[in-house]
């Protein structure tokens, strides 16, 4: 006879196992707020990090846009390894590659039957090669994706501005998107229209960019033969440009965008519609897209100006950490090679990057809420660090303000937080701050809004028992997937060198506790040299070695080498009537402008202080958040008295717009001058008002 108490038991049991199994069944999910995204672009957002290759004619003639009346015997890489390429980008952490199959000056990578403008009649393989099949077999051996960029500007096809080059531009397009199997993102340039060859015409040619590409029709097009592809431009469809090419998403970041009000290469795009709107209409997330050097094109020159590891992790979380894909650019040298630096500063951000997460301190932790959806274990706290994307902690429909907390259940030290919304059901969080308990206290570290796809901060080290997420506003019930911490280790990278305009040059670490050792000599810095304290003054041009180390871990930055030229101490900038004007423009700070328009550049002087022989100019264009006021055509001119002037040089800033960096401009000869003067011919968006950050010239 079975005991009655363990019979009562086992009812019990089953009857609350039954409770708890209808509580989790009856408890509906979220709906959904406003536009959602697609499978096709869940599965790009999840690649998080992907690169960029760019690879033509304009390698080999050292331009950033062609004019496209190059001879395509130019191109004629002497070690071509595109397998390299791949090895490279897999081993970073990427998860594909877009190659510029065709860039602004109408040079086709493979052999395309429509022109022969293209690598069929290079001496490359003897006119046999395709760069873009080689791509192919190469991302397929490393398990990588493709992409294609094919550009809507074409300054070698004599039809562009008419109707029969769209059927031109449709044909090349189905060639790539037939031929080389599955394409995962195909990227739209937004520059469109300007002065090229054009078969020979050598003239400007101007297309109306909301209408001229038949949009519709040509994604029409995509979406046949790819059905898979993202679509990436301005304004999508599928992803969008994040608005500039340094590499930044923003602290707000919404995926939703208001996609039927913006079209292609669209001058107020980037400060109006790059953060998208949390009330956008669709699903059309952010991709920031920047190079590892400040071109996007190999150039020798820059060799030495690839970025810091500091710069690239600055990147990163500025773009995968606030919303954003990252679009990491890597231009192939005349070789046919990713080059050495490139391909070394990519392996210091792949190891900082899995230092910096190597040991979620959040996972599988002890959590609460202060709220749960239906008080469901389906819905619970410890979803969110489960480390599986497919769960939540969420709350009932009527709670926008909840908070879940994290017990760490000891002291412990951390420096970073990663919160993941569950966006398969909508971006929803507008605001958010995370406290830590220090001490027994509860202090408040961080006040952000947005979350979307992933939000990483980087904070200063913190030691707390626990820390405690609070979604202070959102759009409906909140959805948290996923929250991680870590404590990432000191960043030991190479130090900044700046200069002031007397002269005087400042080595800063990246992160304090480091300590610099410098060279002005030319030889290569130790220990036993000299060690930074304090700002010194160079005079005369210069060339600074410098490396940091961490003094406890003895771990010891790379050397960074800066080539100065003299400084500006004497120099002065004036109006033609002889006044003095402020000198924003020459005093060696790229973070002020000074505000000038068309008439006043046209008259005004800089005064060097005396006699000096220049081989070249540079010229910085405002670096604020918003490009404006920058000259992309120019005539550069010197003076030894300051009234009889001498053209030394003219032409145009390419790309300019898209990537607001120093331009450095070598003569056709060298030129004694004690005046200099840079006029602008044209400003963006044909205004009048020029914001220059900074006028230098070239004595080396």
């Amino acid at each position: 006879m079975a005991c009655p108490r363990f019979k009562y038991n086992k009812i019990y049991a089953l009857f609350i196992l039954a409770i708890f199994l209808q509580s989790c069944a009856s408890v509906d999910a979220p709906k959904p707020i406003g536009p959602l995204p697609t499978a096709q672009q869940m599965a790009w957002q999840e690649m998080e990090l992907y690169g960029f290759i760019h690879f033509s004619i304009n390698t080999f003639t050292d331009d950033e846009w062609g004019y496209g009346n190059k001879s395509p015997e130019l191109f004629n890489p002497t070690e071509m390894n595109v397998r390299q390429w791949a090895r490279i980008a897999k081993e970073a952490g990427m998860k594909g590659l877009i190659l510029t199959d065709k860039h602004h000056d109408g040079f086709c990578l493979w052999p395309s039957e429509y022109t022969d403008y293209s690598v069929k009649n290079s001496p490359y393989k003897n006119g046999k090669g395709d760069v873009v099949r080689e791509l192919a077999d190469a991302c397929k051996e490393y398990g990588l994706k493709m992409g294609i960029y094919l550009s809507p500007w074409d300054r070698n096809n004599a039809d562009y501005g008419k109707p029969e080059y769209i059927t031109y531009f449709r044909n090349q397009l189905t060639e790539l998107l037939t031929n080389y199997g599955d394409i995962f993102e195909v990227w739209f340039d937004g520059a469109n229209g300007g002065d090229g060859y054009y078969g020979g015409a050598h003239e400007v040619r101007t297309v109306d960019k909301k209408t001229y590409y038949d949009w519709e029709n040509t994604n029409a097009l995509i979406r046949k033969l790819q059905p898979n592809a993202i679509i990436w431009s301005d304004n999508g469809p599928d992803a969008r440009w994040v608005g500039n090419e340094h590499g930044f998403a923003y602290e707000t970041t919404w995926s939703p965008l208001l996609r039927d009000s913006i079209y292609g290469g669209m001058p107020e795009y980037a400060e109006k519609y790059s953060m998208g709107q949390e009330n956008g209409t669709h699903w059309v997330p952010a991709e920031a897209d920047v190079s590892i050097r400040p071109g996007w094109y190999y150039h020798k020159s820059e060799d030495n100006k690839v970025k810091t590891l500091k710069e690239l992790l600055d990147i990163y979380y500025k773009s995968v950490g606030q919303n954003s894909t990252l679009l990491l650019n890597l231009p192939v040298d005349r070789r046919g090679l990713v080059h050495e630096n490139d391909e070394k500063q990519l392996k210091k951000l792949t190891a900082q990057l899995k230092e910096d997460f190597a040991n979620n301190l959040a996972l599988k932790s002890k959590t609460s809420a202060n709220h749960v959806r239906g008080n469901s274990t389906k819905y619970n706290a410890s979803n969110a660090v489960d480390g599986d994307k497919n769960t939540y902690w969420t709350t009932n429909d009527d709670i926008i303000k909840a908070s879940i907390t994290i017990d760490f259940e000891k002291p412990t030290v951390f420096n970073r937080l990663l919160v993941q919304e569950y966006i398969p059901l909508g971006q929803r969080v507008k605001q958010f701050s995370l406290e830590a308990k220090v001490d027994g206290k509860w202090e408040t570290i961080d006040n952000q809004t947005t979350i979307g796809y992933k939000r990483i901060l980087r904070l200063e080290d913190i030691t707390a028992t626990k820390i405690r997420l609070n979604i202070e506003d959102a759009k409906g019930p909140p959805l948290i997937s996923n929250i991680g911490v870590y404590h990432a280790p000191l960043v030991v990278d190479v130090p900044t060198i700046s200069r002031t305009k007397q002269g005087e040059v400042s080595l800063l670490t990246p992160e304090q506790g480091l300590t610099v050792y410098y060279t002005l000599n030319g030889e290569e810095p130790t220990t036993a040299s000299s060690k930074y304290s304090e700002p010194f003054l160079i005079e005369q041009p210069t060339v600074i070695k410098a490396f940091s180390i961490d003094p406890e871990t003895q771990r010891q930055s790379d050397i960074i080498t800066e080539s100065l030229d003299i400084n500006k101490s004497l120099w002065k900038i004036s109006s033609a009537n002889g006044s003095t004007i402020t000198e924003e423009a020459i005093d060696d700070n790229p973070l002020t402008n000074w505000s000038a328009n068309k008439k006043l550049l046209s008259d005004y002087k800089i005064d060097l202080g005396k006699t000096t022989t220049i081989k070249g100019f540079t010229y910085t264009p405002s670096q604020d958040r918003w490009v404006s006021g920058v000259i992309t055509h120019y005539s550069f001119y010197g003076s030894m008295d300051g009234k009889n002037w001498t053209k030394l040089s003219e032409g145009e800033f390419s790309n300019i717009i898209s990537n607001p960096m120093q331009q450095k401009v070598m003569l056709p000869k060298t030129a004694s001058v004690k005046y200099i003067r840079l006029m602008a011919d044209k400003i963006m968006n044909d205004k009048d008002q020029a914001l220059i950050a900074e006028i230098g010239v070239s004595t080396q």
